[in-house]
């Protein structure tokens, strides 16, 4: 069994549903507290083991790539300062986390489109992919969670968390049967269901791994849900066919594609900065008393 090497990162979306703020802006580039959301999926990753990032980006997006490159001016000006060596070291990282590669997705096709344009990328071998609306903050790595079970069972396998029924049928739903601790079989699932065809409240909320035979599966999928090429029909037929795993991983996921996913992120995640946690507690005990 080959091991989970590579992850792929799509970062292609418009960000309509934070517009303004993505108008100018990438939407994977807006900050919780002081780094980018798509530096803590790319944190996540090579924590977990990954070794090679492809990150799937289109037109507008150049800000991604720069963040992940050597800013010379920058760190020139603050290596003069000593004061500012932490700031320097961490202006650094983020351009020696690891192997980052980025392709353009030139037309908008969906999230299995932009799956599909990492097929050279991968090759025969399985694979990671982190949503890039999903920042998932855990003291073990979500995905380092899914390749744990991916090494024991051999099978694809999916991130998954309960849901209300509202928000079920705007992402997806999974039949499965309870196998051991948190992790389930998953033999079907659906995007988008509508309320009768809801097959239970746990739907894939950011991370997967999968095997490289997805890409044959999606080169003969059709078209689904808002005409796009749908990451979530392709792994039904995968389910269907090999049998998939779901895991309700220990984590807390931020929607960085929804504007109270962005406030509630910065919020918890301020709560727990070591410069910031006590200010921003007096701060919202003094704000709770007048609400």
């Amino acid at each position: 069994m080959k091991k989970v090497r590579k992850a792929i990162i799509p970062a292609a979306g418009l960000g309509t549903r934070v517009l303004p703020a993505s108008k100018a802006i990438p939407k994977e580039m807006l900050n919780i507290v002081d780094k980018p959301a798509i530096q803590y999926i790319v944190e996540e990753a090579f924590n977990s083991g990954i070794e090679e990032i492809l990150i799937i980006t289109n037109r507008g997006k150049e800000a991604i790539e720069n963040h992940f490159d050597h800013a010379f001016e920058l760190e020139t000006k603050l290596a003069q300062n000593p004061d500012k060596k932490d700031l320097l070291d961490s202006v650094k990282a983020c351009a020696n986390f690891g192997n980052i590669y980025f392709l353009r997705q030139k037309e908008t096709g969906g999230l299995g489109h932009a799956v599909l344009c990492a097929k050279a990328f991968v090759g025969d071998e399985p694979f990671a992919v982190l949503y890039g609306d999903d920042v998932i903050i855990s003291d073990n790595p979500v995905t380092k969670q899914l390749i744990d079970v991916y090494e024991k069972y051999n099978k694809g396998v999916v991130g998954v968390k309960e849901v209300d029924e509202e928000s079920i049928m705007k992402y997806c739903s999974l039949a499965v049967e309870h196998l051991e601790n948190n992790r389930y079989n998953c033999t079907d699932m659906i995007e988008k269901p509508k309320k009768e065809e809801i097959m239970s409240h746990f739907s894939i909320l950011g991370r997967v791994i999968l095997p490289p035979e997805i890409f044959g599966i999606l080169e003969n999928t059709p078209k689904g849900a808002c005409n796009e090429l749908q990451l979530t029909d392709a792994m039904r037929t995968l389910a269907q066919q090999q049998g998939v795993i779901a895991v309700d991983y220990d984590g807390t996921r931020y929607d960085m594609g929804n504007k109270f996913g962005i406030l509630q992120a910065n919020i918890e995640v301020g709560l727990r900065h070591p410069e910031l946690s006590e200010k921003l507690k007096d701060y919202i005990k003094e704000l709770s008393k007048t609400l």
